[in-house]
């Protein structure tokens, strides 16, 4: 059974990335501003099955890599640490663009939108490093069940991320238009993720963790 600890710092660790622009949070806020919340959460159903398609290789895959590598553990330790710290300089990066920005995007069909969403999840570089470079660590290999301990920290990012990412089609558009006229909280907004994330990667680093 995968202990509390390692849920409480794995779903930090998946609220810091939902919080932190990427290629999800950007198409899906863009399409509710252009197209309607409707067609947000039709599109964020797509990019919940990717998650779940992530999971389902993550749980057999990284099962079989930490039973056949000795050092593969350290190995997505450090590569995960590294990928959250090139997430944290995108966002504090001068010149850094913010997921609320208005983007113009084409009505499309529900089918479209649906896969599009599924599309745009499976080719995410944040969650295939959350699954194959971060996940792993929270694995407590002593204690044995790591298919289990994969799964139920892979269904807790699956709920942390569709929620967000619920609430940001919903809000979308008024979070768009308050950014807009108010550059320095569009700012604020970038810091902050990107000083969470530089926090997540220094712990990742230095964190060796269950041996």
């Amino acid at each position: 059974m995968t202990h509390f600890a390692n849920l409480a710092a794995f779903g930090a660790i998946a609220l810091g990335l939902v919080l932190t622009p990427g290629p999800n949070m950007a198409y899906l806020v863009s399409r509710s501003v252009c197209q309607g919340r409707l067609a947000g959460l039709v599109s964020l159903a797509g990019v919940a099955l990717g998650f779940f398609i992530y999971v389902a290789f993550a749980a057999f895959g990284i099962t079989a890599l930490l039973f056949a590598v000795p050092y593969a553990y350290d190995a997505l330790r450090f590569a995960g640490a590294a990928y959250l710290a090139y997430l944290a300089w995108g966002a504090l990066k001068p010149g850094g663009a913010s997921p609320f920005q208005m983007r113009e995007l084409a009505a499309d069909s529900p089918r479209r939108l649906f896969a599009m969403g599924l599309l745009t999840s499976l080719l995410n570089p944040k969650i295939a490093a959350l699954y194959l470079s971060l996940l792993p660590q929270f694995v407590d290999r002593d204690s044995g069940d790591i298919l289990g301990q994969t799964l139920t920290l892979g269904a807790l990012q699956i709920a942390i991320s569709v929620t967000f990412n619920a609430t940001y089609v919903l809000a979308a558009g008024s979070i768009s238009a308050f950014l807009a006229g108010r550059p320095l909280w569009a700012r604020l907004q970038r810091w902050l993720m990107g000083g969470v994330l530089a926090g997540l990667a220094l712990r990742l680093a230095f964190d060796s963790g269950r041996r």
